[in-house]
């Protein structure tokens, strides 16, 4: 077996798909069928039934699926290692973030970051922060820079980064922004549009929420905060979203007494592996 054939097998049975995982290795679709046959006749097994179209690991391939995983990572961590030993900070940073993060916050740190690193070449991936944190705990990201989780996960490390207000808003024309006296029980009241559940913002007014027993009218629910705001300024809804997206006064801030909340920005990691120093250079150039 050598790490080439491991990385297609992987690649070909975490996608079901040869074409795809050749177009995710940068391979032709003949040299990944070739490395997954190599390391068919190595192990004298069948990795995959390939019936028609669909592509199924045999009972072979998922023994060896988490194992090769494992192995892979266990590669990838002697190279940072080795790597960081010559103090230089070069080679290819694999990091996600989601949309909100990556479009209000970290536009500043990556253009000292390209400045100051050229030979770092960058590999972001937009996501929601819930599957970046995921990806991270897999092994298929090194770094994520998201909203932090509000129950820390056990093989992940977090680094706040960033304090992110969250404030409850809604249209100049919505009724609630008429009461002069606005209490919590007013919103529930009225629909709400609101990040989809179990995202950890929506997780942070859920569990403001649950002591007192109230219950939301949900309206419409997305991953993405533009969305959310396209959709209250139009009137279908009052919402909950981050003060750094308050501009201009495009929308009314609704107060409610005695409840204030706010979220976490910043990175996260996996605890029981060796961070690069591309990674390491990432998290303290966001940190200035």
């Amino acid at each position: 077996m050598n790490i080439n054939e491991l990385h297609a097998f992987v690649t070909v049975a975490e996608i079901s798909s040869f074409s795809a995982a050749a177009e995710q290795l940068h391979l032709t679709q003949p040299a990944v069928s070739k490395r997954v046959s190599t390391l068919e006749r190595d192990l004298n097994t069948q990795l995959f039934d390939r019936i028609s179209r669909k592509i199924n690991l045999t009972e072979a391939g998922k023994a060896l699926l988490p194992r090769a995983r494992k192995m892979l990572l266990e590669m990838e961590d002697i190279r940072r290692s080795i790597s960081n030993l010559t103090g230089t900070i070069s080679g290819t940073l694999t990091m996600g973030t989601s949309h909100h993060v990556g479009l209000r916050r970290l536009p500043p740190a990556l253009k000292r970051y390209s400045q100051e690193y050229p030979e770092v070449k960058l590999d972001i991936r937009f996501m929601d922060s819930e599957l970046a944190c995921t990806a991270v705990e897999h092994g298929d990201l090194e770094l994520a820079i998201v909203t932090l989780p509000i129950q820390p996960r056990q093989n992940l490390a977090t680094t706040k980064i960033w304090h992110d207000s969250l404030l409850f808003v809604a249209a100049d024309n919505h009724p609630l922004t008429k009461k002069r006296r606005l209490q919590l029980s007013d919103l529930a009241g009225y629909p709400a549009v609101l990040a989809a559940k179990r995202t950890y913002t929506r997780e942070i007014m859920e569990q403001a929420l649950k002591p007192m027993g109230l219950s939301l009218e949900i309206g419409m629910a997305t991953n993405y905060l533009e969305t959310l705001k396209m959709m209250v300024k139009i009137g279908l809804g009052w919402g909950l979203l981050p003060a750094t997206m308050i501009e201009n006064n495009d929308l009314q801030i609704l107060k409610v007494p005695s409840l204030d909340l706010s979220r976490s920005l910043g990175a996260v990691t996996h605890n029981n592996r060796t961070l690069s120093n591309a990674a390491r250079a990432m998290i303290e150039i966001c940190m200035k």
